[in-house]
């Protein structure tokens, strides 16, 4: 399993030209499961999910965190570390004023985010996809939305299925990590200002998070549709070209 995952991730940089670190997360009821994980770091400091991610992401490190490494309920609740999701975090008072008009949207918001249960998980490794160093429950790429378009179609080429995302706004790290952990479901987000002001997101990325065995139908897929002439990034043929010639090499005979 190790060896196959550092193989998609490889792929997946090859294919999608990716800028950073295909990385994966797994949640662990004990401290002690993620201090055992090889090469284990711990922060020294107080920091975001976000910041933990981009380390990760960006650097190449394998992060153990617990709720005490991260800063407040926001940041805990969406991974379930803790028990985060009390009556105060539940009111949105913190983002009140700040995000939303009013006490009563910022409710919703809370309301809305996708977030793991508290009280199953003590810790959480966020690891690249190449260490092998952990068995993750999730696998995350960052991406631009073009190569993101891509590894969409690669995931549709074969078992096609509609997919739908959420956008909650600020917090949207509970669209990517915290609904795939939450539900096993491919979860695509547009990082919000925590993540690129933490977290190192550049302005044109967007993040995917999904099972780890739904790389592989991706890259078959991408593999699949290169070839058919179909590959990142996509050659501009031109916007006042007779169409007919390039859509001849798309569709031949068609």
């Amino acid at each position: 399993m190790d060896s196959d995952l550092a193989k998609l991730a490889a792929e997946l940089e090859h294919l999608l030209k990716l800028r950073s670190i295909p990385f994966g997360m797994k949640l662990c009821e004990r401290r002690e499961d993620m201090e055992a994980v090889p090469r284990i770091r711990r922060p020294k400091a107080i920091h975001t999910m976000d910041q933990i991610v981009g380390q990760t992401a960006r650097l190449g490190f394998t992060l153990g965190v617990t709720a005490d490494d991260l800063v407040g309920a926001q940041c805990r609740s969406v991974v379930g570390l803790g028990s985060a999701k009390d009556a105060e975090w539940a009111s949105g008072r913190h983002m009140a004023g700040v995000w939303y008009a009013t006490i009563e949207d910022a409710r919703a918001h809370q309301a809305a985010m996708a977030c793991v249960a508290d009280g199953q998980y003590e810790a959480l490794v966020v690891s690249p996809l190449a260490a092998g160093r952990i068995v993750p429950q999730i696998a995350l790429f960052y991406a631009t939305p073009g190569a993101m378009m891509y590894f969409i179609n690669g995931l549709q080429w074969s078992g096609y299925r509609r997919f739908d995302w959420s956008v909650v706004g600020e917090s949207s790290c509970a669209d990517s990590w915290g609904r795939a952990l939450k539900t096993g479901k491919p979860s695509l987000s547009i990082p919000c200002f925590a993540e690129r002001r933490y977290g190192g997101v550049l302005d044109d990325e967007m993040l995917m998070a999904l099972p780890p065995a739904m790389l592989e139908q991706a890259v078959a897929g991408m593999h699949a549709l290169a070839g058919n002439g179909l590959r990142y990034p996509f050659a501009q043929y031109g916007i006042q070209q007779d169409v007919r010639a390039g859509m001849e090499v798309s569709y031949p005979g068609k």
